[in-house]
């Protein structure tokens, strides 16, 4: 994989721009109106003071006529012109946001996009990559007959946005964030107060197939990278289903093709740890504590899988806590030479709920094949971990 590639040479020069006492509606003209991925926001002066994006907009219970862009407004981080792949892909994934303003000499110039430096790192060598090499593998999936609000449910359960329909056994489609933001709260959107209308709770027993995108696009496990960016492309989606033969084997997402861009920035050829916090306060105590936890996990599995990331993402639940302590949720997604995977938890507190999360990490791979062929005492290590007897030697 190419680490040649600057920001400067796959930026999108110029921008579009909106005061931050503006209303929201003037967004939503802008978007309809240039088709912009993300909109500069100014203050009085003409100075950028942040961006804003329509899918924050949709995201929002605001009334678009009367709330203004500074409510909404997002403080984005920073590029550079000789910013590197890897450096934004990281930025990106630590941040949460997929569009990043572009300075030169303190003077915005422009932003660059998830799409821009995926795009530009597949028509390199990493292009002739299989689409299973980054994929997440066995994902989570839904019945048809399930309903939208249990879909919900799965992505907040397990972090995920993209959710692969079944009926009984066969793929038949595929529901996003989007879908349910586009079919479920913005057509119930009030245009004079902007509230929610009471039919909320019953659109929500709506059965998934009611929302999906219909039939599910689809690649093969041994499609290559730069087939399956192009598609997603051309067909204006941010996930595919991967399939072998007709049997649903994974689902591969934009985000999938950042984390090994971010990788490149890891110096050293061992284990690594990347954060993604949104909406939760991490005080330097914790960051302690996690950074010892994943010491004490790197020394157990550095031998076995050599180089590697953990991305840690952790967002808190707005307005929900106990006695002060936030209830948060996190997915751990560990991306290594020997495969890829995952675990989420959801508590109170960052602390256990990052533990819980490490643990069924760590459940996983001493059952996962991979690790058993490497050493087969990690079985062993598996059967103590849930408690069964061991046969003695």
């Amino acid at each position: 994989m190419s680490t040649q590639i600057l920001a400067k040479d796959v930026y999108s020069k110029g921008y579009n721009a909106v005061q931050e006492n503006d209303t929201l509606s003037r967004c939503l003209e802008a978007f309809e109106k240039g088709k912009p991925p993300v909109l500069v926001v100014l203050d009085e002066k003409g100075k950028y003071v942040a961006m804003i994006s329509r899918r924050t907009i949709l995201r929002s219970r605001l009334d678009p006529t009367t709330s203004k862009v500074r409510t909404l407004m997002k403080v984005a981080p920073p590029v550079s012109l000789d910013f590197s792949v890897g450096k934004m892909a990281k930025l990106m994934i630590e941040s949460e946001m997929r569009q990043l303003p572009v300075f030169e000499k303190n003077k915005i110039v422009g932003f660059v996009t998830d799409e821009d430096i995926i795009h530009a790192a597949v028509l390199d060598e990493w292009g002739k990559t299989a689409v299973e090499q980054i994929m997440t593998r066995a994902p989570h999936t839904i019945e048809s007959s399930r309903s939208v609000g249990a879909v919900m449910s799965l992505m907040r359960e397990y972090g995920i946005s993209h959710v692969p329909v079944m009926d009984s056994g066969k793929l038949v489609g595929m529901i996003t964030i989007q879908d349910i933001l586009e079919n479920i709260y913005w057509p119930q959107r009030r245009q004079t107060t902007g509230d929610i209308v009471g039919g909320k709770i019953e659109t929500l027993s709506i059965p998934a197939k009611g929302i999906m995108a219909r039939p599910a696009i689809t690649v093969e496990s041994q499609t290559n990278l730069r087939t399956a960016e192009k598609l997603m492309h051309d067909r204006n989606v941010s996930s595919l289903a991967v399939v072998t033969g007709e049997r649903l084997v994974g689902v591969v997402t934009k985000l999938d093709f950042l984390e090994p861009l971010s990788q490149l920035e890891v110096a050293e050829k061992k284990l690594s740890v990347q954060f993604g916090i949104k909406g939760v306060e991490v005080s330097p105590e914790q960051q302690g504590f996690i950074m010892e936890e994943f010491d004490s996990f790197t020394h157990k599995y550095q031998e076995a899988f050599q180089l590697g990331t953990l991305f840690v993402y952790m967002k808190s639940h707005r307005n929900t806590n106990l006695r002060g302590t936030p209830l948060v949720h996190c997915r751990l997604q560990f991306r290594t030479v020997r495969g890829t995977f995952f675990s989420a938890s959801e508590g109170w507190g960052v602390e256990p709920t990052f533990r819980v999360a490490l643990d069924r990490l760590e459940r996983r791979l001493l059952r996962s094949k991979e690790l058993l062929s490497y050493n087969p005492k990690f079985a062993k290590d598996y059967l103590r971990k849930i408690g069964l007897p061991q046969e003695e030697s």
